[in-house]
C-alpha cells in the first residue's frame, strides 16, 4: 500500500517526467474534491496527504541509497494541492459554483509551482538535501507555499486592480 500511494497509485511509474506527471493528475483530483466540498475537503485532504505520504515515503525508500527516487510523486501532490488553496480558497469564500476551477489559476498553480520544485530556491533546496522522508515530502510543501503566494498575488492584481 505504500508504494501504491508514494506513485500516487502508479502516475509516478510513467517513464518520464513522473514529477510533472504527478503533479498534473493531481489538479483533476483536487477539482473532485473541490467540487464535492469546498475548500475545507480539499484543504483537509491536502493535510491527509502530506502526512500519509510522508509515512508512505518513509516505507518506500527504507533501506535503499537513494531517500527520493523519481517514481514517488506522493510529495508533488502535496505540493500542487497547496499550491491551489488561493484558488479553492477563493472561490469557495466567493461562493462559485462548486465545480467551477477556472484554468488562469490552476495552469498558474501548476507552472509556478514546477518552477519553485525544479529551481529549489532557498528552503525548497535545504528540505530537498536533508536526506529523509520529510525532506521529501517538505520540498514539496515549501514550493507549494511559495507557488500559492504567487497565485495569490496574481488573483489579486487580476481581481482587485484591475477588476476583473
Amino acid at each position: 500500500m505504500s508504494r501504491a500511494i508514494a506513485t500516487f497509485f502508479g502516475v509516478g511509474l510513467l517513464p518520464w517526467a513522473p514529477g510533472t506527471w504527478g503533479s498534473a493528475v493531481a489538479i483533476p483530483v483536487a477539482w473532485v474534491l473541490h467540487g464535492l466540498g469546498g475548500f475545507p475537503l480539499f484543504a483537509a485532504a491536502t493535510v491527509l496527504v502530506f502526512f500519509v505520504g510522508w509515512w508512505a515515503t518513509a516505507e518506500a525508500t527504507r533501506g535503499s541509497d537513494d531517500h527520493d527516487p523519481s517514481e514517488i510523486v506522493i510529495d508533488e501532490v502535496a505540493g500542487i494541492w497547496l499550491a491551489l488553496w488561493p484558488l479553492s480558497a477563493g472561490l469557495w469564500h466567493a461562493d462559485v459554483g462548486a465545480w467551477v476551477f477556472p484554468w488562469p489559476g490552476w495552469v498558474g498553480a501548476f507552472v509556478m509551482f514546477r518552477l519553485f520544485d525544479i529551481w529549489k530556491p532557498g528552503p525548497v533546496g535545504w528540505a530537498d538535501r536533508r536526506g529523509d522522508a520529510l525532506g521529501v515530502m517538505l520540498d514539496d510543501v515549501i514550493a507549494g507555499v511559495f507557488a500559492a503566494l504567487c497565485v495569490a498575488v496574481a488573483a489579486g492584481i487580476s481581481h482587485g486592480l484591475l477588476g476583473m
